[in-house]
């Protein structure tokens, strides 16, 4: 009788914010997680009850049984642990899902690797639906390759076979579009703060923003005084600015690169 591919043994390396989004998902799908890793006992404990699974914080104790080990660590730490993880287990299938680390970092520890990135941002606090999240998948083998796209494909209706090049431009491009974004939205927050606003009243207008590119490309969506130039308004802002110098070069940057692209350069 053949296994469901659900039936694999599957180890979690990490308990932050992506490896218990996943963990969970996994879960909910019926996959085996037998062992969860984690440095602190805390986050290890708690996110092993979660899914009924065994836990450690000693990569001594680290299972040897998983056949798919899924390493959900930042790239540093990561780095530093490769060697003590895999010692002992070369003969599982291990992968990690950092956007920014090439494939080949595995070479010379384990014969069957690759890469399961989901492009997405993850908090604990806040599950998401990994249905329409995009996995894009690498591996040093067609078969394995396949395998992963069979496991992503379980979560998402959206698994694409990509390189390490186009998954670190995925991961530059996920900055400007994710990360960058939201720390406009801190700095909008401060500003607002000032003048004893609440941040939710920009609420609709950040929806609606986003609504937009759905159906436009985000040049053409692009609006506001940076668009035209319009310099009246464009000093005004730069001198509410004056009190914080750094955000406003960073106006003053940002605008005229808004004017760059809306001329076509």
């Amino acid at each position: 009788m053949k296994r469901s591919i659900e039936d694999t043994p599957i180890a979690i390396v990490g308990a932050g914010n992506l490896a218990t989004n996943l963990t969970k998902a996994f879960y909910h799908k019926g996959f085996r997680i037998i062992q969860v890793y984690s440095r602190t006992e805390e986050s290890a404990r708690a996110l092993a009850q979660t899914v009924e699974s065994d836990y450690t914080t000693d990569f001594e104790s680290l299972t040897k049984e998983a056949q798919l080990y899924i390493v959900a660590l930042k790239d540093d730490a990561f780095l530093q642990v490769l060697p003590h993880l895999t010692n002992g287990r070369e003969h599982a299938l291990w992968v990690h899902t950092v956007g920014s680390l090439p494939m080949n970092v595995w070479e010379g520890y384990v014969p069957r690797y690759g890469v399961f990135y989901p492009l997405q941002t993850f908090s604990k606090q806040r599950e998401v639906d990994f249905a329409n999240i995009p996995f894009f998948i690498e591996s040093n083998s067609e078969a394995d390759t396949q395998f992963l796209c069979e496991v992503g494909g379980t979560l998402s209706k959206k698994v694409y076979k990509v390189t390490s090049d186009q998954r670190k431009a995925l991961h530059l491009a996920a900055v400007f579009a994710c990360n960058f974004t939201n720390h406009m939205y801190a700095l909008a927050a401060q500003l607002l703060e000032k003048y004893d606003l609440p941040f939710n009243t920009l609420l609709p207008l950040i929806d609606e923003t986003a609504r937009k590119v759905h159906e436009l490309v985000p040049v053409e969506a692009q609006t506001g005084p940076a668009v035209r130039y319009d310099t009246n308004i464009i000093d005004n802002h730069l001198n509410m600015l004056s009190d914080t110098p750094a955000v406003q070069e960073l106006y003053k940057l940002i605008s005229e690169d808004i004017h760059r692209l809306a001329k076509g350069e």
